[in-house]
């Protein structure tokens, strides 16, 4: 640098003018004002105050350089500085109040000249949080998050999957898990896992306001899912749903899943689902639990071991997991579930109960209250009417005498499976009774009528085991029919057990003349 330019360096630099004030008045680069300014300070003062060296023993330029009287540097939005800040109270950026100011103040300044007074402005003070203390054994927070790449069953494609994890507040130990599909069951089945994995629970769960946790969120009484809060019940826990949008409740595991994404899994792969919680579950015992946490500054396993005892003691038996379905009570007083009818009084008929289906029973609970009404063990066979026989209804109706009549109309043989179906099930068995006079409809009524009396002899009383019958016989007739007459069909016989004797048609010739005779005497 020029001897003249370090001179004007000096003497600006002593006056205490900015370094951007500095640049724009003699156009030296920001940098190299402020490398000449930390080189200036480290210069050792003499006796007179003056700094030494060759700077020092350059004589000023003659004549003396005209250097403009500069104070402090006052921006050339102070005048509107009113005006600025109402309109930040308003959250408008610093692009529209600039337009404002040219359009509304005539202001000839630059863009960056409002920015830089709006950047200042603006500043706040940092967001205060509390630090949250609990006891061992006090809180757990749970939240889902990304995994790493793994591979999808059957394809050649990578996806990541959903990350399940839950933090024990007190000692900062963490439960993972990966899966692709999460729903409510699932969700409920990963916090079962994970007290499972810790050997024990805490007495309050805090979590975010999903789906698969919350029905409906409320600031005052949140609504949880069935299925989460029937799980919660039986482990004892309390569920403390964050407020929406509001993160910072649950710190601790959003720093879990932050330090699993970025450490354990940043830049890996997995070739299937089994393999990324083997690899969770490793990192976790090997690595994650032994650290050192940064604001205890005490392993977090050992911090494990002392709240372990604090837990609450599992129950003996696991969770039995359920789905809900909303049916409608029919006349027979049952309700239809996979097309078996389970016997819900003393729901009122036409009124909707809340069924909950588990693996080997079903509850059938009021809607409203969810009291519990009945309960009946799971039967596979489709078809099949759970109601006792106090219950059942055998007086007969209308429509019971209608669906006898028709049956009679096809046969002997249909009308005593239809009385029979009656007489055992009463009016449940009205469906099937429905259904094996309806084929009639659509299959010959010989046809029919032989399909329940085979039916009858099989000792298996049911619509489907008919039709298949029916049908199995209507095919039979129909392919003989396409195979033609058979050579023994086209030869006249005389003798055969249909054909009945010329004596018989001879009575009945008879018996109709005389029945002419005695209708014509009568007319006379």
């Amino acid at each position: 640098m020029k001897p003249h330019l370090q001179t004007t360096l000096r003497t600006l630099l002593a006056q205490n003018v900015g370094q951007r004030e500095i640049a724009r008045v003699t156009g030296i680069d920001r940098k190299t004002i402020r490398n000449f300014q930390k080189r200036l300070a480290a210069e050792p003062a003499n006796s007179s105050g003056a700094a030494t060296g060759p700077a020092a023993r350059t004589p000023p330029p003659w004549p003396p350089a005209a250097v403009p009287s500069l104070g402090v540097t006052v921006s050339l939005c102070e005048p509107h500085r009113e005006f600025v800040e109402a309109q930040l109270r308003l959250r408008r950026n610093a692009t529209a109040i600039y337009q404002d100011l040219v359009d509304e103040f005539g202001f000839d300044g630059h863009y960056n000249s409002v920015k830089r007074f709006v950047a200042k402005l603006a500043q706040r003070e940092p967001e205060q949080f509390d630090r949250l203390e609990f006891a061992p054994g006090e809180e757990a927070q749970v939240d889902y998050g990304e995994g790493a790449l793994t591979r999808v069953p059957g394809t050649t494609r990578y996806r990541r999957p959903r990350l399940f994890v839950m933090t024990l507040r007190y000692s900062r130990r963490s439960f993972r898990r990966v899966l692709w599909r999460s729903d409510q069951q699932s969700w409920a089945r990963l916090h079962e896992q994970a007290w499972r994995y810790f050997g024990g629970a805490c007495r309050y769960v805090v979590l975010d306001n999903l789906k698969e946790g919350v029905a409906k969120p409320d600031l005052y009484e949140p609504e949880l899912n069935p299925v989460y809060a029937a799980t919660l019940a039986h482990y004892g826990v309390i569920a403390d749903p964050a407020r929406v949008g509001d993160p910072n409740r649950k710190g601790s595991v959003e720093n879990a899943i932050g330090h699993t994404q970025a450490t354990a899994l940043k830049g890996r792969r997995f070739e299937s689902i089994e393999a990324h919680n083997e690899f969770l579950e490793h990192w976790e015992t090997k690595w994650a639990a032994p650290r050192i946490h940064g604001n205890t500054r005490r392993q977090v396993q050992a911090m494990f071991e002392e709240e372990r005892p604090h837990l609450l003691a599992l129950p003996a038996t696991v969770m039995q997991f359920f789905t809900e379905q909303i049916r409608t009570v029919c006349d027979d007083t049952c309700v239809l579930v996979d097309h078996s009818s389970y016997a819900a009084r003393p729901a009122r008929i036409g009124t909707k109960v809340l069924v909950r289906i588990f693996d080997r029973h079903l509850e059938i609970r009021d809607r409203a209250t969810k009291a519990l009404l009945r309960t009946h063990v799971r039967v596979e066979r489709p078809g099949t009417v759970v109601l006792p026989a106090a219950e059942r209804v055998f007086n007969p109706s209308r429509e019971t005498r209608a669906i006898l009549a028709r049956a009679r109309e096809i046969g002997p043989a249909a009308q005593r499976l239809c009385e029979l179906l009656f007489a055992v099930q009463g009016r449940v068995g009205q469906r099937k009774l429905w259904g094996i006079v309806g084929l009639a409809d659509r299959i010959p009524r010989r046809f029919v009528d032989a399909a329940c009396e085979r039916a009858l002899a099989d000792g298996v009383h049911g619509y489907k085991h008919v039709k298949v019958i029916a049908q199995s016989l209507l095919e039979h007739a129909l392919a003989a029919l396409d195979a033609g007459p058979s050579q023994d069909a086209e030869r006249l016989i005389q003798q055969h057990p249909l054909i009945r004797s010329t004596q018989i048609y001879a009575e009945l010739f008879e018996r109709a003349s005389q029945a002419a005779d005695h209708l014509q005497d009568t007319a006379q």
